[in-house]
């Protein structure tokens, strides 16, 4: 995708001799002869779509000064350079006052014109650098964390897979770090500085998921009064990730499939096609040969998408990495959250070992920083371990480590088989509570009395 740039004069000639030597230094052009027109332009596009604008002063109706002051009262932070045949120090003052980039004199140089568009693109260059430098900040605690024959196997193949652009499919239970592998792939790829965009397909509606996708145009249903990129747009150059695509309806697996083969696409509403290079990671915890079987997977999308194909192992098939990432995520919380420095007592530390952990490492890493929160004491001890925890499958089989009563010792039993079977259904309380056979009112009283934390979703 070339650079956008928005021209805006009232003389044709100008028009038509800027655009065609920008065209010729491979930029990509929109003509406006009018302010008002621009406008028009404006309000259907992306804040971000065009890359920079030249705009004439003297025009008929709106001048170019006015279409500075709306561009800036409207979020539009391109850079503009504003051209005239009339010029004064006077009028470039007030250019660069209202939030012009430069100033050019007509007759314009277009050697000039090419020299300071380029300066320009190369700050909006720079300031897209530094918004990806504050994105990739974000990738600072995206260290896969083991020791494990398991895991270690996991990240050689991310180090096999990052060098090349072959589609990657990851599979593995809900916790279990999916994103983060996709990630490392991306930050050991050629793609590293360019974005990388995840778009959870769970958790966007059937009817919404084209537009997050691809975009959309100006008008392409009520209520769409601007073009809107997708993350195919903002992807660009670098990696989307698609998480939980099996959850993906099939018309949308159709057009998914199309710009995997053909690197193009169109936004919802539109006609034009776009051509887009984007390194496509996926990931699902479903069984897609049983998605295929079902009739709700695309077989020729599976056999596309499994080009690298990466299982990340369930915490309990890795439980020597337990106490490694308890310690980890203790540190993590206790310098990020401004908490006193706390250890993790020994028994402690083994009962959370034996713990078969359904919620896997999002369960782990949400129950680590509950107690670096909300225990006092420098060290945690057995008794600040949910008992959930405590009372592990192991343990439960044990009378000795049960209240003598039958009543606690059966509501202790209740809350742990809950837990469980919330972390089972990934906290969905209706399907939770239809596989219990529950009402849905008395899995909430259950869930308030024994005081079970449900994340947020």
């Amino acid at each position: 995708m070339s650079e956008q740039i928005l021209i805006v004069d009232d003389e044709s000639s100008i028009l038509e001799a800027l655009k065609g030597i920008l065209e010729d230094e491979g930029y990509t052009c929109t003509l406006c002869s009018s302010a008002n027109q621009a406008i028009e332009l404006l309000e259907e596009e992306a804040l971000d779509y065009y890359s920079a604008a030249l705009v004439d002063i003297w025009m008929p109706g709106m001048d170019g000064l006015e279409l500075v002051d709306w561009l800036r009262e409207n979020g539009f932070l391109m850079p503009v350079v504003v051209m005239s045949g009339h010029g004064t120090i006077e009028t470039a003052v007030k250019a660069t006052k209202k939030g012009a980039y430069d100033f050019i004199e007509k007759p314009l140089s277009l050697e000039k014109v090419l020299l300071i568009l380029k300066h320009a693109l190369g700050e909006v260059a720079l300031r897209r650098e530094n918004q990806e430098l504050k994105r990739r900040a974000e990738f600072s605690d995206t260290e896969i964390i083991g020791q494990s024959a398991a895991i270690k196997g996991v990240l050689e193949q991310i180090d096999q897979a990052a060098p090349s652009d072959g589609w990657v499919l990851i599979r593995g239970e809900n916790g279990t770090g999916k994103e983060l592998v996709a990630k490392q792939i991306h930050l050991k790829s050629r793609r590293k500085d360019k974005p990388f965009v995840a778009l959870n397909c769970a958790a966007i509606p059937d009817d919404l998921i084209e537009t997050e996708l691809f975009g959309l145009e100006k008008g392409a249903f009520k209520g769409a009064t601007k073009r809107k990129l997708g993350k195919f747009d903002l992807a660009h150059g670098g990696t989307l990730f698609l998480d939980e695509i099996g959850d993906m309806s099939l018309k949308t697996q159709a057009k998914i499939l199309r710009v995997l083969q053909e690197q193009k696409f169109e936004r919802v509403g539109g006609t034009e096609t776009h051509q887009v290079d984007v390194r496509v990671i996926t990931a699902s915890n479903k069984d897609l040969n049983e998605e295929i079987a079902k009739g709700k997977f695309r077989d020729d999308l599976y056999y596309r998408l499994n080009v690298i194909p990466i299982e990340v192992p369930p915490l309990r098939d890795r439980a020597e990495d337990i106490p490694i990432l308890i310690n980890f995520f203790i540190d993590q919380f206790t310098y990020s959250g401004d908490f006193a420095k706390k250890e993790i007592g020994t028994e402690a530390l083994a009962s959370m070992s034996r713990y078969h952990w359904p919620g896997n490492i999002r369960e782990l890493k949400n129950i680590v920083e509950r107690m670096v929160i909300m225990v006092k004491e420098p060290v945690i001890e057995i008794k600040h371990v949910p008992p959930v925890v405590r009372l592990s499958n192991a343990e439960v089989m044990q009378v000795g480590d049960l209240p003598s009563q039958l009543e606690p010792a059966m509501a202790k039993f209740e809350a742990q088989f809950l837990h469980s079977s919330l972390l089972k259904n990934s906290w969905n309380l209706d399907q939770t509570a239809e596989k219990l056979g529950l009402e849905r009112q008395t899995l909430i009283d259950k869930i308030k009395q024994y005081s079970i934390m449900v994340p947020n979703r």
